[in-house]
């Protein structure tokens, strides 16, 4: 009897402990998610875009692109994001090329690309899924 208690008490531990870890893995695991979302929209001036944007849905915000074309979406553009609080949070030289049916997406810093992505228009605006590029 003792004896079946105390195997009962270790295989319990050991599975407070397993549990515990993959709790700890899997909330390392979604950290490590390198996948982010934008979605532009249409600014009210020429050749400007409104973003939302979301990084590994842990930090989120808006942006403003600006410098891009008068009409659609593919070009150049230089882009400043900002977190749910208004402050600054990163900024880049953007290109929006079209690749068919859908596009192509690069964040340029210092000439190098920081981020890529693919994306397509939906009703509202152009969609973009993206990750950074490490180095």
């Amino acid at each position: 009897m003792l004896k079946s208690f105390f195997v009962t008490v270790m295989l319990t531990g050991l599975g407070l402990v397993c549990g515990g870890a993959s709790v700890v893995m899997a909330a390392e695991a979604k950290q490590a998610l390198n996948i982010g979302f934008v979605l532009y929209t249409k600014g009210d001036a020429p050749g400007t875009l409104n973003a939302r944007w979301t990084y590994q849905n842990v930090y989120s915000g808006k942006g403003l692109a600006t410098g891009g074309p008068r009409k659609g979406f593919p070009g150049h553009y230089h882009v400043r994001y900002y977190d749910e609080q208004g402050k600054f949070s990163d900024e880049y030289d953007l290109v929006i090329e079209r690749a068919g049916a859908f596009y192509s997406a690069s964040w340029i810093t210092d000439g190098k690309v920081s981020a890529a992505g693919v994306g397509m228009e939906v009703d509202k605006g152009l969609a973009i899924g993206w990750r950074r590029i490490a180095d």
